[in-house]
């Protein structure tokens, strides 16, 4: 199993924005009318989305943030290396895998509004992974971080930040 058989088969796409590979396997019928959000969103939302998630050694998730919290479920393949940066100017590195007793996790959950990025850590070949949006994902709600901005805030992060800019 590889990379390309992963993606053929799971209907993969290219997440343009972010980087790597997504499919959307599933988006709540039910909604939660904008009235009832709080006011960092700017129309109704569904309850939840999921989606599988793959990144390759020439893709990353760029460095972005949510208005919404995100779990991340590892599948298979090998360790990723998460950066999360808090808004108050502290940060940590984070791996996702199934290497539990080298201190992996299978599951990671980041809130609203902390700035990630992620990928491979060196010498792996993909990892598939999954995430749960709630209240679901929309594009709206999807900032990606500069370069400059977050070096300046993120400094002692800046080679981390470095490798998760497009």
């Amino acid at each position: 199993m590889n990379a390309e058989d992963i993606i053929k088969k799971l209907n993969l796409i290219p997440h343009l924005k972010e980087g790597g590979f997504y499919y959307e396997t599933y988006r709540s019928n039910e909604l939660l009318s904008k009235n009832k959000l709080p006011d960092r969103y700017d129309g109704d939302r569904c309850f939840g989305t999921c989606i599988y998630y793959l990144l390759t050694p020439d893709t990353f998730s760029t460095m972005h943030k949510l208005s919404s919290d995100e779990i991340f479920h590892f599948y298979l393949g090998d360790t990723v290396e998460m950066i999360n940066l808090f808004p108050d100017g502290s940060g940590k590195i984070i791996n996702i895998g199934t290497d539990l007793f080298n201190g992996d996790l299978p599951q990671v959950v980041v809130e609203k509004n902390v700035w990630q990025g992620a990928k491979i850590k060196d010498g792996g070949k993909f990892a598939l992974m999954g995430t749960t949006v709630a209240p679901g994902f929309e594009f709206a709600d999807y900032v990606t971080g500069e370069k400059d901005f977050l070096i300046e805030k993120y400094p002692e992060f800046k080679k981390y930040i470095l490798k998760l800019i497009k």
